[in-house]
C-alpha cells in the first residue's frame, strides 16, 4: 500500500511527465525512492521516464531492481523487455515476454511486443503467430493488428523475390 505521501509525489510526477518535464519528475521519483527504498511503482514509473529521456540503460538498471524486489511482476518485466528491444536486444528482450507470458498466459501487451522482437530478428512466421494470438485476446489491440499486417506484406514480398530469383 502507498503511503499517502508517497502518492501524492506520483501524481505530482506523472503531472510532470504529462508536461514532458521529466527532470522534475526523476527528482521526484528519487526523493520518494529515499523514503521507500523498494517501492516498485516508483521504479517502474522512474524507469519509464528515463525510457522516455533516451536513457534507456538507466531504466534497465530501474527495471531490474523492481524485479529483484518482486521478480514476476508484470509492468517491470514488460517495460523491461521494451526498454531491452529500444537496445536492439531482441532475445533478451524476448526473455522478459517470455517471463510474463509465464506469469498471464493471456497478456496480449508481452505477445504483440514479442512479435515486434521477432520481426526485428527476422522472424515474420513466428512473428505473426504472436501477433494473431494477441489479436485472439483483444481483437481491438491496434499494436497487435497494425503490426500483423505490416508482417504479411513483409513476408509476401520476400517470398515474392524469393519466386523471382528460382
Amino acid at each position: 500500500m502507498l503511503s499517502n505521501e508517497i502518492n501524492r509525489m506520483l501524481e505530482q510526477a506523472y503531472e510532470f511527465v504529462e508536461d514532458g518535464n521529466y527532470s522534475d519528475a526523476l527528482k521526484l521519483y528519487d526523493l520518494a525512492l529515499k523514503k521507500e527504498p523498494d517501492n516498485i511503482h516508483v521504479l517502474i514509473d522512474k524507469g519509464a521516464t528515463l525510457q522516455n529521456m533516451g536513457r534507456v540503460k538507466l531504466a534497465i538498471r530501474s527495471y531490474d531492481k523492481a524485479l529483484t524486489i518482486s521478480p514476476n511482476h508484470l509492468d517491470a518485466l514488460l517495460n523491461k523487455g521494451a526498454a531491452l528491444h529500444t537496445e536492439e536486444k531482441y532475445p533478451e528482450a524476448i526473455a522478459c515476454y517470455e517471463q510474463a507470458l509465464k506469469i498471464d498466459k493471456k497478456c496480449a501487451m508481452a505477445l504483440a511486443y514479442k512479435g515486434l522482437s521477432l520481426g526485428e530478428m527476422g522472424n515474420l512466421t513466428d512473428a505473426i503467430k504472436c501477433f494473431k494470438k494477441a489479436l485472439s485476446i483483444d481483437k481491438d489491440y491496434d499494436l497487435a493488428s497494425i503490426s500483423k499486417d505490416i508482417a504479411q506484406e513483409l513476408l509476401k514480398s520476400i517470398n515474392k523475390k524469393k519466386s523471382k530469383i528460382q
